[in-house]
């Protein structure tokens, strides 16, 4: 089946709706997707729904999906997972630490702007740009930043504010990455590292991951060269892991109007290698 598992909505940094993707993912043929919004799961429910109203259900299947933000040794490392009980009390209550971490880490830039640069934005400034109960972020902290007139783009605040460098920034506290997967896997989920080609730790936090549950590789990747793909696939192979993949999508491409939903190349057989996946967990 045609696939893409790796997609944003306005419940994260997206800004199409559930309801926009599940549409937008039949015009473009995919005939099933998985939602990633960044740690929450509040699109799947709102997808599955508009799906039944509408009588979707034989032209696209959908999966629940995450994709955790986690931190280690100062590298950002992205957990995907797939399948999780997500009434699993300790998948439960990651989410809501990883949601008090992003508030409680935009409070703090928000203040430090004030002070520091004299620029005043509110928490609601911020909250507003995502769907009740979404995760607020840096995109979405650059955006008020701009809309308040502290820069003149969003790049603009991403090189001023939005870094490690700048006086202003507060780093999150989430959780690790050896968490994050132990705990998707003990939901019963696979848990799979996003865009490794972004780390230059990859191999051996990859290889340290799989003593907590890590069973899968995103090696398909609008990010990741013909190489790249090689290079992790082969990677996944040797490991005993299986590869997914996903356009990683958030909006359109701005400078030529184009949906990349779906873009990026998966072969039909990682669906069928994930859901043998979810069986091989289910029976362990």
């Amino acid at each position: 089946m045609k696939g893409d598992f790796h997609i944003h909505t306005y419940f994260s940094d997206g800004v199409f709706s559930p309801e926009k993707i599940v549409d937008t993912a039949i015009d473009v043929g995919l005939q099933v997707i998985a939602l990633t919004d960044h740690d929450n799961i509040l699109s799947y429910d709102v997808a599955k729904n508009y799906i039944k109203e509408k009588n979707l259900e034989d032209k696209l299947e959908i999966i629940c999906g995450i994709e955790v933000n986690t931190l280690y040794k100062n590298n950002e490392v992205h957990i995907l997972g797939y399948f999780m009980d997500v009434n699993n009390s300790d998948f439960k209550e990651m989410l809501k630490q990883q949601q008090q971490a992003r508030i409680k880490q935009t409070k703090e830039i928000i203040s430090l702007l004030s002070k520091k640069e004299g620029i005043k934005i509110k928490l609601d400034d911020i909250k507003k740009q995502v769907a009740e109960g979404g995760s607020i972020g840096r995109p979405h902290i650059a955006k008020a930043i701009t809309n308040a007139g502290g820069t003149h783009s969003v790049m603009d605040a991403y090189a001023k504010y939005i870094n490690d460098e700048s006086p202003v920034y507060v780093q999150r506290k989430t959780v690790s990455p050896h968490d994050a997967v132990e705990i998707i896997y003990d939901a019963g989920g696979i848990p799979v590292i996003a865009h490794p080609h972004d780390l230059d730790i990859a191999e051996n936090l990859i290889k340290e991951l799989m003593q907590y549950g890590l069973r899968g590789i995103e090696a398909y990747h609008r990010k990741h060269s013909p190489a790249c793909v090689e290079y992790f696939s082969s990677m996944a192979e040797e490991l005993g892991l299986i590869v997914t993949g996903g356009s990683d999508f958030h909006c359109p491409n701005i400078m030529n109007g184009q949906i990349i939903l779906g873009k990026n190349f998966v072969p039909e057989w990682v669906y069928d290698k994930l859901l043998e996946e979810k069986k091989r967990i289910d029976l362990a």
